[in-house]
């Protein structure tokens, strides 16, 4: 039997209602057009599907019987057709660090908005991962921290104020109002990313990839302290970590959008364009 997806729905349309004259107001058509479609679809299965009498219409064991599957069918018919048209659009692939992931939100709702809409794949990535993902095409762009690889063009730099220091719950400094520069001598400072600290006394220890995650399982392991923004303050809740506020000067990470310049499209140059864009009005 070939596909009948237009009698499959007037069949769960009359099953709904129980009546051939409301299915086919419900769908647009005829009493008769919608007699016939169902009698197309019994003739198609070899299945009688209602009972019908001039004063009431029943679903047959058989119909009942197939109507979940004839839902199924419709349900699956849905889901093609809304992912062919989400795959037909123009689309881009972001790689971001969890620390900027509300630019990333904006981004790509800004693009979702644009006439044709671009659609947008969100890959979070540390900036080991994201600039190996960007050399080997798997993504379109990324947003790195800076100073990107050389081979990359970036732009849209922002920055990330650096404001709180991550201690282990039994720490000199977890019950302090306030951390300064000089309470840091002599500590091991974890830095997720390539570079020290700037303008930070102690000593650094490099946490692969940019990952403040699993820096502060090494400061609750008593590893080290770690200068963090307060972006991420707001959004963790650990026992074993005490954030305090760090005076610490213009401390900060420093963020650019990246990609390769042998992969530029026109969707890569509207990212570009929707960063910018998303930078200025934030």
């Amino acid at each position: 039997m070939l596909l009948m997806l237009r009698e499959i729905h007037c069949f769960t349309r009359v099953a709904d209602r129980l009546s051939f004259s409301a299915a086919a107001a419900d769908l647009g058509m005829s009493q008769p057009a919608m007699s016939q479609a169902i009698t197309r679809l019994e003739r198609a299965t070899g299945v009688k599907l209602f009972d019908r009498t001039a004063r009431e219409v029943r679903l047959t064991a058989e119909g009942k019987a197939l109507l979940p599957y004839a839902e199924q069918m419709l349900e699956s018919a849905r889901a093609f057709t809304a992912e062919a048209a989400r795959l037909s659009r123009p689309s881009i692939h972001l790689a971001y660090p969890p620390l900027v992931g509300t630019l990333a939100a904006r981004i790509v709702r800004r693009l979702a908005g644009r006439n044709p809409p671009i659609g947008v794949e969100l890959t979070v990535a540390g900036r080991g991962a994201a600039a190996q993902a960007l050399t080997d095409g798997q993504v379109s762009a990324a947003i790195l921290a800076t100073p990107a690889p050389a081979q990359f063009v970036t732009a849209a730099r922002f920055h990330v104020t650096v404001d709180h220091l991550a201690v282990p719950a039994g720490h000199r400094l977890a019950s302090a109002q306030k951390a300064a520069a000089a309470d840091l001598t002599g500590q091991v400072l974890l830095t997720p990313g390539t570079r020290p600290w700037t303008g930070l006394p102690g000593r650094s220890r490099m946490v692969a990839d940019d990952d403040f995650a699993a820096a502060l399982d090494l400061v609750a392991a008593g590893a080290g302290l770690l200068p963090i923004p307060q972006l991420l303050v707001r959004a963790i809740r650990r026992d074993d970590v005490r954030f305090v506020p760090l005076d610490a000067g213009d401390l900060r990470i420093t963020y650019a959008l990246a990609w390769s310049k042998d992969r530029v499209t026109p969707e890569l140059m509207a990212l570009v364009q929707a960063v910018q864009d998303a930078l200025w009005t934030r």
